[in-house]
């Protein structure tokens, strides 16, 4: 499957493939969907392979390339500023089926924590947010299922590929994944009033050296982190830095501050790889908010989708 088609078809995987049965989590995790081979244990977490010189396991990959960043001087734009034009792929985020450790389970492959900070890799919830992930979870309803857009930070470890564009004063964001796209200024100015809440919030970028910071707020918060119900509420502030570290290899890192639902901020890290392939397109997806076919099913007494053909 070449990755165009992996792009558009991984969402479906997900959706059509697996889960008939939940495997219980131990003591302190939270669940996952996960269906082991009868008698078989464990299945091992796949590999990680490398790229620009670094692991791409999240918390080596956010250490290796921090430092590589430090003596790494990126591809300009006509105004100056670092170019990260192209199309791009995620590596280390393993199609947020959690972005916690997992087993191998939705994604074939099993995953290392994308949180890097606190270092035990676990999202620093309050204990009555703690209680709402299992409950989302015990009810699946996972907003994917209504076709809702992945907002910041998700829409960066989201499936399929990723363009990016900049002109003078903006950088554009567009994903395959449903389609979401950002338009986001460079030049200061000031956010959007509290009250107004967009599935992709109010960024504001600026660029810090190498670096592009991006500010988000105004979130809504109907939406999930991954696949398992890891969420955060309309106060929610997300502070997203992109650092190319070698030509072909991008640095992302996403701190997520919400006083309402966490207990202290938390930070999590993957990398970008680019794709070089001559002629790419990227396929579009056909995917709107407002999909009834899951409450029709519930209104007819049918579970809702855990797999596309759950009964």
């Amino acid at each position: 499957m070449n990755n165009r088609c992996s792009g558009w078809m991984m969402p479906l995987i997900v959706l059509v493939v697996l889960v008939s049965a939940l495997q219980q989590p131990a003591a302190g995790q939270r669940p996952y969907y996960v269906t082991p081979p009868p008698g078989s244990g464990p299945t091992p977490m796949a590999p990680y392979g490398q790229s620009g010189g670094c692991s791409e396991e999240p918390a080596v990959l956010h250490r290796c390339a921090l430092e590589a960043a430090k003596t790494f001087t990126p591809p300009r734009t006509p105004d100056g500023r670092p170019d990260f034009q192209g199309f791009w792929f995620r590596i280390g985020a393993r199609n947020a089926e959690n972005i916690e450790e997992h087993p191998q389970g939705m994604d074939g492959s099993g995953g290392k924590s994308l949180i890097v900070d606190p270092q035990d890799g676990r999202i620093p919830y309050q204990p009555w947010a703690a209680a709402k992930v299992e409950t989302h979870f015990a009810t699946y309803w996972n907003p994917v299922q209504q076709c809702m857009p992945d907002s910041p930070p998700k829409q960066a470890y989201t499936a399929g590929s990723f363009q990016i564009v900049q002109t003078p004063g903006y950088v554009f964001f567009m994903t395959e994944q449903l389609r979401t796209y950002r338009v986001i200024p460079t030049e200061e100015r000031p956010h959007v009033p509290a009250s107004l809440h967009l599935f992709m919030g109010d960024s504001r970028g600026r660029w810090e050296g190498n670096t592009l910071v991006i500010d988000v707020t105004n979130l809504k918060d109907r939406v999930w982190l991954d696949h398992v119900g890891n969420f955060f509420s309309e106060s929610v502030h997300v502070v997203e830095r992109w650092t190319m570290f070698h030509p072909d290899v991008m640095h992302y890192q996403a701190t997520i501050d919400d006083p309402k639902v966490y207990a202290r901020p938390w930070t999590m890290a993957f990398g970008w790889r680019r794709n070089a392939e001559p002629g790419y397109q990227m396929l579009e997806s056909a995917c709107w908010e407002g999909v009834q076919d899951g409450l029709e099913r519930l209104q007819h007494g049918l579970k809702p989708y855990r797999g596309a053909f759950a009964k």
